[in-house]
């Protein structure tokens, strides 16, 4: 099986961007390092769509070559990612998984159509595994993280925590959605930490 690695930023008061969902830098020199790090370790690194919208991100490792970088995934059930995208600049292999209502195909990337209306995750981490893909790195955003811990495809979930406070009663959390219950909240194992320069990261495991 493919081991889902959810790795991403937060303010200390749980706050990944302010209000406006524009990309905020959180993480110290250190964790940046750290996570560059991380980055040439896996086999593929994924993102939703509205993170590409938001922060048009290259999830590629600098000097590394196309074949060398690790494939890039997008989660795009209704096929928004623009053309322009950074994701699509042929720095690296891209996969974009899209529902069935989605007839759209991209020039710089291949095109999967996994479920009807949402992308179904099972399914698309099969489709990656029978591509020989063993460890995936997710960045973001809220809405995808929240689903995959909702269907129990996380096997290592790495925050940190940056030294700064957003606020904002709409700014985005790590993992969004529609949210839980106390009661019904996932439980995750402490597997360790690490002071970062000004920050700390927290590692845990699925329980």
């Amino acid at each position: 099986m493919i081991r889902v690695i959810v790795n991403c930023a937060m303010s200390a008061d749980g706050k990944i961007a302010g209000c406006d969902r524009r990309q905020t830098r959180i993480s110290t020199p250190e964790d940046m390092q750290r996570v560059k790090a991380l980055r040439r370790s896996v086999d593929a690194i994924m993102v939703g769509v509205g993170t590409v919208l938001a922060d048009d991100p290259h999830l590629t490792v600098k000097h590394l070559g196309p074949d060398e970088n690790p494939v890039r995934v997008v989660i795009d059930s209704k096929g928004r990612t623009p053309d322009s995208a950074l994701v699509l600049d042929g720095r690296a292999r891209t996969l974009v998984f899209h529902g069935e209502g989605c007839d759209r195909m991209w020039e710089g990337a291949e095109s999967f159509v996994c479920g009807r209306d949402r992308v179904d995750l099972r399914r698309m981490l099969g489709i990656l595994e029978e591509m020989g893909i063993a460890t995936l790195m997710v960045e973001g955003g809220g809405e995808l993280i929240a689903s995959l811990f909702d269907e129990d495809l996380v096997d290592e979930y790495n925050v940190f925590i940056g030294p700064m406070v957003i606020g904002g009663r709409c700014s985005p959390t790590p993992a969004d959605g529609d949210g839980r219950d106390g009661k019904d909240a996932i439980r995750l194992r402490f597997a360790g930490s690490e002071v970062l320069g000004e920050g700390v990261l927290l590692r845990y495991l699925r329980i």
